[in-house]
């Protein structure tokens, strides 16, 4: 139900140089990590978005999105996520390793089904007359595996990086388990019921099965 990746190599003088660690919410688009970002805010922690994308019929509570992470791939110079340290920022999985290693991280990864996954893509690209939605699903299906795959490794062969999975239909099911493993993940201190209330079920409109 929930794994976690640990690595704590780094003695505790070169984790106080780095600073505070940045929480990263992860995972695939229209895996949960809205919502996550929305837990985490409601239970103390803050978090870094400029607010640029509004709420929408996709997201009717928010994206919790900061728009210059999507260069990060391109980008030289990304001293800015000092700013995120000790706050929470959402990155999806194929950003992970554009990361600089100048920061420890937190990483927490959604998952979901993926045919639920493609099913709200392509609802909101439909919405959004963004193109064609008939892509070959088996294909999709199988590079979104693969990068889940790579962004597992990638964390699993950071020392600065530690990573917890979380089942986006448990955090549905049963959010007071889902508040209490990432509370617990992140050192605790976070507000568990504020957490639980943040989970919105009647969000939950694309079901597998």
């Amino acid at each position: 139900m929930f794994q976690t990746l640990r690595r704590k190599l780094f003695p505790a003088l070169v984790a106080s140089r780095r600073g505070e660690p940045i929480v990263i919410v992860s995972g695939l688009p229209r895996s949960g990590t809205s919502m996550m970002m929305r837990m985490l805010e409601a239970g103390g922690i803050g978090i870094m978005t400029d607010a640029e994308r509004g709420a929408d019929i996709d997201n009717p509570k928010g994206y919790f999105e900061l728009e210059r992470i999507k260069n990060l791939e391109k980008e030289a110079d990304k001293s800015y996520l000092r700013e995120a340290r000790g706050k929470a920022l959402k990155a999806i999985s194929f950003l992970l390793k554009d990361l600089p290693e100048d920061n420890d991280y937190r990483i927490i990864f959604m998952r979901r089904d993926l045919d639920e996954v493609l099913a709200s893509q392509e609802k909101m690209i439909a919405r959004l007359d963004q193109g064609d939605t008939s892509a070959d699903r088996e294909a999709m299906k199988e590079a979104y595996r693969n990068d889940i795959i790579r962004a597992r490794l990638h964390c699993r062969n950071r020392p600065n990086f530690e990573l917890t999975e979380v089942h986006y239909r448990v955090a549905i099911d049963d959010p007071a388990q889902v508040a209490r493993a990432v509370n617990e993940f992140l050192g605790g201190g976070l507000d568990e019921s504020a957490m639980r209330a943040a989970v919105d079920a009647s969000l939950y409109r694309n079901r597998a099965g």
